[in-house]
């Protein structure tokens, strides 16, 4: 009786029924191979670490935190920002901290849209986009994502009558894994500002790259109408902490911070100081991290195409995004698999109508672990 219009317009998720079915694998006996979820199985660099240990006993850091409290890790994340991408923002009015990314995107919709406004959505997408429109009222318009255009939206797409308060983009790609350049936020950012649109990037990949490849920032196409988010939970391998920043256009940064003063005081100032200690430290830390996930991906993807699935190799992100051929319903084919063999991985009808034929693996088990589910994977039927 207490559920709000809002609360109801969240979509389900299909998340329930593998959870329930990993349950049934544990209790027919099978090991439980989870690959359904994104979080990574690495831990914090141990500097970080440290000086979160160190604040754990400082007794400075126990009150709430102000908005002045958190310029050194607005500062850190600025600094971060020149020297990876080159992109100067000023730490004051263009920088923010969040209490993780998915909670920053949230509170970006209340902040800058209206009920009825038309957000620009990429189908397939990351779940909680969908939930975050419709908890702030918005009208989705999807853009098909498809690998004839390297799961690229084609913004031409778009009805010339649409004026979109807001597009939301994410590259590296969940679930897909898809990369796009500098030259495509250019193209994309000049596209929003003749139509007054916000381009939203969420980054929260920036650093799981591999090989050569170097996500570039939607900022590097200039800070007038966009503004992106960025997490510690995958480049630093700080998921549970949850703690990123938002950076870009000032007037959307402001408006996020007025939305934000009303629910939250921010990090813990412990988790504050671990991050900005995070932000600065090497970049051949984050290469190194970035390479166990390169490894797995090297292991995994030629046992896919053993199996006759069609898989790209990822440049990037955690995941791999395997189209299965003949797959009917990618929801009974993951419930079936992990009934059967242990193995989970996400459903694509998870992401959106355009994910169905597909299944997502995130690379979070040791190379040796992800050939043998894959081989497992291959006595399950698809259809």
């Amino acid at each position: 009786m207490w559920l709000s219009g809002r609360a109801g317009a969240v979509p389900g998720s299909v998340f329930a029924l593998m959870d329930a079915a990993k349950g049934e694998a544990r209790a027919a006996g099978l090991t439980v191979t989870d690959l359904s979820i994104g979080s990574s199985d690495l831990p914090p660099p141990d500097a970080v670490l440290d000086v979160l240990r160190d604040a754990t006993r400082d007794a400075a850091t126990y009150r709430y935190p102000l908005f002045s409290d958190t310029a050194p890790l607005r500062e850190a994340a600025a600094g971060y920002l020149g020297r990876r991408f080159g992109v100067q923002v000023d730490a004051q009015s263009e920088v923010l901290p969040l209490i993780g990314a998915q909670e920053g995107l949230a509170h970006l919709l209340l902040a800058v849209t209206d009920p009825g406004d038309t957000l620009l959505l990429p189908d397939p997408c990351y779940p909680p986009y969908l939930g975050a429109a419709a908890v702030a009222g918005l009208n989705v318009l999807t853009l098909p994502l498809r690998p004839e255009r390297g799961f690229l939206p084609d913004l031409g797409s778009v009805p010339d009558g649409v004026r979109p308060r807001a597009l939301l983009l994410n590259y590296p790609n969940n679930p897909t894994s898809a990369v796009a350049d500098a030259a495509f936020f250019r193209e994309v950012a000049a596209w929003c500002r003749a139509r007054g649109t916000l381009l939203i990037h969420d980054h929260p990949y920036a650093e799981l790259t591999f090989g050569q490849y170097r996500a570039p920032s939607a900022l590097e196409a200039g800070l007038d109408g966009v503004i992106e988010l960025h997490s510690l939970s995958k480049t630093h391998h700080m998921g549970g902490f949850r703690v990123g920043f938002a950076a870009g256009d000032a007037g959307a940064v402001t408006a996020l911070a007025r939305v934000k003063g009303a629910v939250d005081f921010h990090p813990y100032l412990g988790i504050q100081r671990a991050a900005a200690h995070a932000l600065g430290l090497p970049d051949a830390v984050g290469r190194a991290g970035a390479a166990v996930f390169e490894a797995r991906r090297d292991a995994l993807v030629p046992a896919l195409r053993a199996l006759g699935w069609e898989v790209a190799t990822p440049q990037a992100s955690m995941y791999a995004w395997a189209r299965v051929p003949g797959l009917g319903s990618s929801v009974a084919f993951a419930v079936r698999a992990a009934r059967q063999t242990g193995v989970a991985v996400s459903p694509g009808a998870a992401f959106g109508a355009g994910g169905e034929g597909f299944v997502r693996f995130a690379l979070v088990q040791p190379p040796e672990v992800l050939r043998e589910a894959a081989r497992a994977l291959g006595s399950v039927p698809v259809a």
